[in-house]
């Protein structure tokens, strides 16, 4: 043995160093085959239903996919199909060789192949051409080197998601999926069979509109079928499912869902990943295109062609739907854009936040009296849209009736933030200055996009805290902004749930109908029609329009958006019955209080319009009621008398006083307003209404102390004596309006900072008290 190593040590020496050589190349790290590749994406919704497959960068359907997920089946009839010797071979077989070179080259007979599973990955990962003798050396070689560099498990793996499988599919992953709809480790044996025999032959004819495969392909799985019946045991069940016929699912009849949804993903996402979950709900998604082509099947006559919806959840931020177009593939309406990305006039589907800002700078509350009346804000004189002015009008019915004077008037009033700088908070993109606006922002003249209005409703919602949509399903989401507080969202949703809504058939057979709060919107030159709003716990925004920026008549937000709009509601309500908005608890601080409806301010015992308004106790603006005032005049000439009084000879009486311009809209409109009489010819002004309540506690000109650490339990009550006849006492510390009791009864006040503060007190019929504190916080 010793003398054999010495006389062939040089041989045995050249032997270990390749040994070595071979060693090194393959523990050297390489590049995985499948790096020189792209894929193609599967997106699911959430219900993991498949919405669409794209295509890999060279328009190929490809899924990597690894060997341990492909099933059994495949790889033992690819090895007995296409390379029985795969496990023993260094990567070309030369057996084979010979006999396809004898067969090819000397007997003059068909061309034979002889081409390793290793031979034909190394083929098509560096695209050889094997038609010549030079070609296959090299492929030869290739083969070697694929063979020392990667094992036979990745070898394998490699060539099923190389391999081609007819028309533009390559894979076993992306073959299974488009021809049987589901993953390779799923399938049967006559369907593994079927995809074993497609790469020798992948333009095997099958019937593109049926799907039925042809004689050729039957007939090479079936001889297949015979070879693996005399290596494997088979069940007398599956040799029946052979008889059957053989259908393969072309790729046109492949999912193709929410085209523009996708399409989005597509384009702000940079995933690796090949399954892709989106939020997106399929069912929805059917539920809204349905209606969509049949609304716009019934209002084409209209020149209404175009419609872009948004539908989220308001609770996750998810997007549940989306129709970026009325027809995706429809280029007579630039059917591939995107209309819920496009940034358009918003008319008046803005004015919510207006209101809702208002409300929490103390502008307003929902049951304030606006003056719907001609007005000049400095050079800018709006209109409203019909022309007309309605004098004195509640924010709630401003709101909803979209009258733009008293939302001009409101805005102009916002500050830290404006409205401009609140849409600014709220990430809307590509605003001009503030400057060039001005106030006609509030009426339309920036840009919004459907996605960017359906997030502030969606924040309406959310009790005033913003976060961006989500497409994508994922565990984290961004930390929310507070935008409104909790008390302005829920007013301004409440305010929107007044609106009347439209009453069709399938409203009225349903048993019962989600509340829905809503608002529409016309842009200048009836370029798009628009309705917004939020019901059960989604969000919503409709628009109608055409993408070249062009008009109709018929653009009106209430007239087209508004039907489409409702027509989905209903239709998500009679698939879904259990629909019902969230339990959603009301905001802390928030009051309900008795107001004057005429005047929006404190009830007293003359208003004759008696309601209710939801109030932030020291922010929202009350006052008391000087609309009705009493007078006593006299029985027979009914003017204003001078006390003292002959109650034999004068009566009460209660008139209304209007400032003169609201008096002029009343006296336009025809509507008879009875003079108050003047009383200026009296020396001393009239006294009839008995004694003014008087505060009993806090005391006059007392310092109250209290402890930061302590304050929640340290408060002040409020009380006063009054007049028997006295039915409401309004508290006020500094103007604003606190909180209403009853007689006898106590408010509980707690200071949040020190200083010197004003107690008011005001009853029902008008008259009041007061007297400073002062109030010192320490630690």
């Amino acid at each position: 043995m010793f003398r054999f190593i010495i006389r062939h040590q040089n041989k045995l020496m050249a032997l270990l160093l390749l040994f070595i050589a071979i060693l090194i190349i393959r523990l050297l790290p390489h590049a995985p085959l499948s790096e020189s590749l792209t894929f193609s994406k599967r997106y699911y919704d959430n219900n993991n239903q498949l919405i669409r497959m794209t295509l890999a960068n060279d328009d190929r359907y490809r899924l990597w996919t690894p060997l341990e997920d492909i099933s059994p089946d495949i790889v033992n009839g690819l090895l007995l199909h296409e390379d029985q010797w795969f496990y023993y071979h260094v990567g070309f077989n030369p057996f084979s060789l010979i006999r396809a070179f004898g067969a090819t080259y000397l007997g003059g007979g068909n061309r034979q192949g002889a081409s390793t599973i290793t031979m034909q990955l190394a083929r098509m990962h560096w695209r050889l051409n094997t038609k010549t003798i030079g070609g296959k050396l090299h492929q030869i070689a290739r083969a070697i080197q694929l063979e020392l560099m990667y094992s036979k498990h990745d070898i394998l793996e490699a060539y099923l998601n190389y391999a081609p499988f007819g028309r533009n599919i390559e894979s076993i992953g992306a073959a299974s999926f488009i021809y049987f709809n589901k993953p390779p480790s799923q399938v049967n044996l006559p369907e593994a069979l079927t995809l074993v025999v497609l790469p020798q032959s992948p333009t095997y004819r099958v019937d593109r509109k049926t799907g039925f495969a042809g004689k050729a392909l039957v007939k090479a799985r079936n001889q297949l079928f015979e070879r693996w019946q005399e290596k494997y045991f088979v069940d007398s069940n599956i040799v029946a499912l052979f008889s059957q016929k053989l259908v393969l699912r072309q790729p046109e009849r492949m999912p193709f869902g929410a085209p523009h949804f996708i399409n989005q993903i597509i384009q702000q996402q940079q995933s690796d990943a090949q399954e892709i979950k989106t939020t997106l709900d399929n069912n929805l998604q059917k539920i809204i295109s349905r209606q969509v082509n049949l609304f716009i099947e019934r209002n084409r006559i209209k020149g209404i062609n175009n419609a872009s919806i948004i539908l989220v959840d308001t609770q996750t931020m998810k997007v549940k739907a989306l129709i970026g177009s009325a027809n995706y593939f429809n280029n007579s309406i630039q059917g591939q854009v995107n209309g819920t990305l496009a940034k358009r006039s918003p008319g008046s589907t803005l004015k919510p936040f207006i209101y809702a800002l208002g409300i929490d700078q103390g502008v307003l509350h929902p049951r304030t009296i606006l003056k719907d009346v001609a007005t000049d804000f400095g050079s800018y004189t709006p209109e409203n849209f019909d022309r007309n002015f309605r004098g004195p009008i509640s924010a709630t019915d401003a709101l909803i009736h979209s009258r733009n004077i008293p939302a001009v008037s409101v805005a102009s009033k916002l500050h830290n933030p404006s409205f401009y700088q609140f849409l600014v908070n709220a990430h809307i993109q590509k605003l001009a200055d503030e400057s060039h606006y001005g106030l006609s922002l509030v009426l339309g003249g920036g840009e919004v996009s459907a996605q960017e209005l359906v997030g502030l409703y969606a924040m309406l919602a959310n009790e005033g805290r913003w976060q961006p949509l989500q497409f994508i399903e994922a565990d984290d989401s961004p930390e929310p902004q507070k935008l409104l507080s909790p008390q302005a969202a829920f007013m301004t949703i409440d305010m929107l749930k007044q609106n009347t809504r439209p009453q069709d058939v399938l409203s009225k057979m349903q048993k019962k109908v989600v509340p829905v709060a809503w608002k529409t919107g016309t842009s200048w030159g009836f370029r798009d029609a628009w309705t917004a709003g939020t019901f059960g716990n989604y969000a919503m925004v409709v628009w109608l329009g055409n993408f070249d920026g062009s008009g109709n008549n018929a653009f009106v937000g209430v007239d087209a958006a508004t039907p489409l709009f409702f027509n989905i509601v209903e239709s998500i309500n009679a698939y879904y019955p259990n629909l019902r908005e969230p339990n959603r608890p009301l905001p802390p601080n928030l009051k309900r209080i008795d107001i004057c409806l005429t005047s929006g301010n404190l009830l007293t015992q003359w208003c004759k319009a008696k309601g209710k308004t939801w109030f932030i106790p020291g922010v929202s603006p009350i006052n008391p009621d000087t609309i009705f005032r009493p007078v006593m005049v006299d029985n027979q000439t009914g003017k204003a008398v001078c006390p003292p009084y002959d109650l034999a000879t004068s009566h009460l009486a209660v008139f209304e006083y209007w400032p003169s311009d609201l008096a002029a809209v009343f006296a336009k409109a025809g509507i008879a307003k009875k003079a108050p009489p003047s009383t200026k010819h009296c020396h001393s002004s009239q006294n009839f209404l008995g004694e003014p309540p008087k505060i009993t506690s806090p005391l006059k000109n007392v310092v109250y102390q209290f402890r930061t650490t302590k304050q929640k339990n340290e408060q002040i009550s409020f009380t006063a004596n009054c007049d028997g006849d006295v039915k409401s006492l309004y508290w006020f510390v500094n103007n604003s309006f606190i909180g209403q009791t009853e007689p006898r009864k106590a408010l509980n006040w707690i200071p949040t900072q020190s200083g010197t503060f004003k107690i008011l007190v005001l009853d029902d019929m008008g008259r009041s008290d007061s007297r400073n504190i002062k109030i010192e916080l320490f630690d």
